[in-house]
């Protein structure tokens, strides 16, 4: 007898597609479902160009230019070859790292580059003392004079009476009044300030005033005829101011405003000696705020940017007196050949 015998299927039924977690939530993937699976057609590849070869001649001068004319270089011609050549002669101006400008310049067969200087902008930095709310006069006098080296009797004359003036005025008075000051005393003329009498001094005033007060009047006076007497011996007042320096400006090269002093040891040194000459009101703070504005000293802070051109001037004015040097010598040697 036959028994029929029932075998289980060990196929197991196809389970539920699983949730993945996604990017944008729990979702069912596409890509799970095999039902959904479908094959994707393959893309159709182009054939690939010859790479058409560029001329060396070409290729160096356009090794400067930019970079957008060489991503084409692939597929350009012989035409587009040759216009790239005209372009890679003309100026080109670009920015290297975005620091510095860079000029690139034909130069025959290649090119050159040269750097551009960027301008800087911003306001001129200046001693402390001088800021926005400073009168014109005062900050023209900074940037101008104060500092400079001078060497003309005449003017440090001038610059010596506003020194002995600032007991009593301020530098912005005094700039405002100097074309009043050069009248009254003849333009700073020594030889005509020593000649003065009392009826002149006291008649040396300003809406009913007196320039100055009486002893400080009388002092200009007396040092002008100390001046002349000095001229005599050394030659100009000029020498004799710039002898105790050795002829060279002194550079302190301070940083702060603090730090600039209202009288030094050199200061003293030439007090004492112009006190002994019978110069009156020339204590050593008048005489330190006379190589201050003169030049015999400069006092222009380092963050100042007359500091610089102070010393620059001085550089000029040393190469001008050697070539005069020079020039004088060679005139003297000649005089004496002549008179061999």
């Amino acid at each position: 007898m036959s028994v029929a015998v029932k075998f289980q299927s060990s196929a197991k039924p196809a389970s539920e597609p699983r949730a993945i977690l996604g990017p944008t939530g729990n979702r069912v993937r596409a890509s799970d479902d095999p039902k959904r699976k479908t094959e994707a057609p393959k893309k159709l590849q182009r054939p690939k160009k010859p790479v058409q070869v560029i001329p060396a001649p070409v290729v160096r001068n356009n090794v400067s230019t930019d970079s957008s004319c060489s991503s084409d270089s692939s597929s350009s011609s012989g035409s587009s070859a040759k216009k790239k050549l005209e372009s890679s002669r003309k100026t080109v101006t670009a920015k290297l790292n975005g620091v510095k400008n860079m000029k690139v310049v034909p130069n025959g067969g290649g090119v050159e580059i040269e750097e551009i200087s960027p301008k800087v902008s911003g306001p001129i930095k200046r001693c402390d003392w001088i800021t926005s709310n400073s009168d014109p006069l005062y900050t023209s006098f900074h940037d101008e004079e104060w500092g400079v080296p001078d060497y003309d009797d005449r003017k440090l004359f001038e610059l010596l009476v506003f020194s002995q003036a600032l007991g009593e005025l301020s530098w912005p008075a005094i700039l405002n009044k100097r074309d009043i000051f050069r009248k009254l005393f003849d333009n700073f003329d020594i030889s005509s300030i020593a000649q003065f009498t009392e009826k002149k001094l006291l008649s040396l005033k300003v809406n009913g005033s007196l320039l100055l007060s009486e002893p400080k009047l009388r002092a200009v006076v007396e040092n002008a005829k100390q001046t002349l007497k000095v001229q005599q011996e050394f030659g100009s007042f000029s020498n004799y101011c710039w002898r105790f320096v050795n002829h060279q400006p002194l550079r302190n090269g301070f940083r702060y405003a603090r730090q600039v002093p209202v009288k030094t040891p050199k200061a003293d040194i030439i007090s004492k000696d112009l006190m002994q000459r019978g110069f009156r009101c020339v204590g050593p703070t008048v005489v330190y705020s006379f190589m201050q504005v003169s030049g015999i000293v400069n006092d222009h802070l380092l963050t100042c940017f007359r500091y610089q051109e102070c010393n620059a001037n001085v550089k000029n004015d040393l190469k001008s007196n050697i070539e005069e040097t020079k020039e004088l010598t060679k005139v003297l040697e000649n005089t004496c050949l002549s008179c061999d």
